[in-house]
């Protein structure tokens, strides 16, 4: 094992070196963050720890028989860094974590918000008489939306293999800059054809996108990270709207330049900027904590040291991320085993319908704002509000997702915000105050966006990184699915009111309610299940299954659901 004295770039003080052992024998571990939060009636208060104690985790390595069984393979891009009796003080481990939010998580804000330009700036075109222009109905709007959910879900899991072939860090750059060309060449379009057609290759070429970055970002965070992370890569979501929104209202006053309408140069130039994006991203993508070197930066990110740290911490926290090394690719019966695991599914289905009651008034927010009478520059600010509070309400479930340890209560509160909100708005008539209608559609579309618990959830509930490479992907296919279904709710001869579409999205929020519900029982039942057996088990009969079982991932008798 390698001393202190061998890590040069950080600084040696006494309290550094407690990965040296004492006489051939590891120094003891820290003590279980499991431990130090355990719950405190509803709410969890956070133990205060002393900087200078050990933070490296107990883990299934610190047994000579489980360390065998989980011990990384070879092939593993990390293994050379992987040592059972690595220890660091939690000085090491916040600092290193700040440096990884700085290297990775800031880049992968960016990324996303590029994505969301391209994919979202449809809404502002259209407050600039895009449909007009384009001589395109509400149905044919509708079926552009369809047709870019459609592909954007086909391409999902593509996407998904093609990533752990090539690498995260090789294809998601490509995407970007292939997508960026569809997006800017939107300056030319010219009619019903060509929207379609841009449409399914935006969604052919981002689909993935999303879970290919969630993996990524699983190299570098441990499980309990992660869904505060996410949560902060969805601001960018937000981020992009409410700054898209002045973007727009700056972009569209080029409308007559050469003839050409303003949504034209809003396409050409945020694709330009997402194209500029990706290329960078080339450069600003290493392939993992261990591969940051390059011909232009030879030093790496990280010094050895912290790769040690980076390694095990993210290991002892969930040893299944070694079983596959990040060039690796899935093959069929791995891709069929995950389609099949029948506990993921309830995940799957509230993907599909979380968000169906508030999505159609969020896909027509800028419409809805014309139709009341405001101007192009009106609509563009004034779906500022609900852009704001959607962000407050993110961040602040994505704790409380945390803080109370419940994914369910945590992510039902959409719909209980949803309900009273859309039963208001079926009430509405032709002569309710544009200014009350606003309010509620705001409202409304700042709902608390709990997917990124959900995504966090998913992956957390896979366990393993084979079948987090699919179920992340699945997870995805169903929530598009359910983009499909409610950008066809409001229809045309429905229209202004959307009497009929809000009557069905008010029964769909309800069921919603009752969904989660049966969640929560579910991943109850399953775990109450599993741990009567394995509390049955002697202390050699535990160690026997560990060694001999068959079981994988999820499916491990001594794993528990995450609800």
């Amino acid at each position: 094992m390698k001393s202190i004295q061998d890590f040069p770039d950080e600084k040696r003080g006494e309290k550094e070196s407690l990965d040296i052992s004492l006489e051939g024998a590891p120094l003891a571990l820290g003590a279980s963050i499991d431990d130090d939060d355990l719950p405190k009636g509803f709410w969890r208060r956070k133990v205060k720890r002393e900087l200078d104690a050990t933070a490296t985790q107990p883990s299934v390595f610190d047994d000579p028989v489980t360390l065998e069984i989980y011990r990384p393979p070879v092939a593993y891009e990390n293994a050379h860094r992987f040592d059972p009796n690595a220890r660091w003080t939690w000085r090491e481990e916040k600092r290193l974590v700040r440096k990884v939010d700085l290297r990775i998580m800031v880049w992968a804000f960016v990324m996303f918000f590029a994505l969301d330009l391209d994919r979202s700036n449809i809404s502002q075109a259209n407050t600039d008489n895009f449909l007009e222009d384009l001589k395109l109905t509400t149905d044919d709007f509708n079926l552009g939306n369809t047709l870019f959910r459609l592909c954007f879900l086909i391409a999902e899991l593509p996407s998904q293999l093609v990533s752990k072939r090539v690498g995260p860090d090789v294809w998601i750059p490509s995407q970007m800059v292939l997508w960026s060309v569809v997006s800017w060449s939107q300056f030319w379009l010219s009619g019903r054809s060509s929207f379609l057609a841009t449409r399914s290759l935006l969604g052919l070429l981002q689909g993935g996108f999303i879970p290919d970055v969630v993996l990524y970002l699983s190299y570098f965070y441990t499980k309990k990270e992660l869904p505060i992370r996410l949560a902060w890569f969805w601001v960018s979501n937000y981020l992009t709207d409410i700054v898209g929104a002045f973007l727009a209202t700056g972009i569209l006053r080029i409308r007559g330049h050469n003839g050409r309408s303003g949504w034209r140069y809003l396409f050409l130039i945020e694709g330009l900027f997402t194209c500029i994006a990706g290329l960078i991203s080339f450069a600003l993508m290493p392939a993992g904590p261990t591969q940051t070197k390059a011909w232009f930066r030879p030093n790496g990110w990280f010094s050895e040291r912290e790769e040690v740290i980076m390694v095990n911490r993210v290991l002892r926290d969930d040893p299944s991320k070694s079983d596959m090394h990040n060039r690796q690719g899935l093959t069929p019966k791995m891709i069929w085993q995950a389609l099949r695991d029948w506990r993921m599914w309830p995940i799957y289905i509230l993907g599909l319908v979380h968000m169906i009651p508030v999505g159609a008034p969020q896909v027509y927010l800028t419409l809805s704002l014309r139709n009341l009478g405001f101007t192009t520059t009106q609509s563009s600010l004034l779906s500022i509000p609900a852009y704001v509070i959607g962000t407050i309400g993110l961040v602040l479930t994505a704790y409380l997702s945390e803080i109370i340890n419940s994914r369910v209560l945590s992510t039902v509160i959409l719909q209980f915000w949803a309900l009273p909100l859309l039963i208001a708005l079926y009430t509405f008539n032709t002569h309710t105050s544009q200014w009350v209608y606003f309010t509620v559609v705001t409202l409304i579309v700042g709902f608390p966006y709990v997917h990124p618990i959900q995504v966090a959830w998913a992956s957390r509930n896979s366990y393993s990184v084979r079948t987090r490479t699919i179920s992340a992907s699945m997870y995805n296919i169903f929530v598009q699915a359910g983009a499909i279904i409610y950008a066809n709710i409001y229809q045309t001869k429905d229209k202004p009111l959307y009497k009929k579409g809000n009557r069905a999205l008010i029964g769909i929020c309800a069921m919603n309610i009752v969904l989660y519900a049966l969640t929560f029982l579910f991943y109850r039942a399953l775990n109450k299940h599993r741990e009567s057996i394995w509390s049955a088990m002697t202390a050699e009969e535990r160690a026997e299954y560990q060694e001999t079982t068959k079981d994988v991932g999820n499916q491990r008798l001594d794993f528990r659901f995450a609800y």
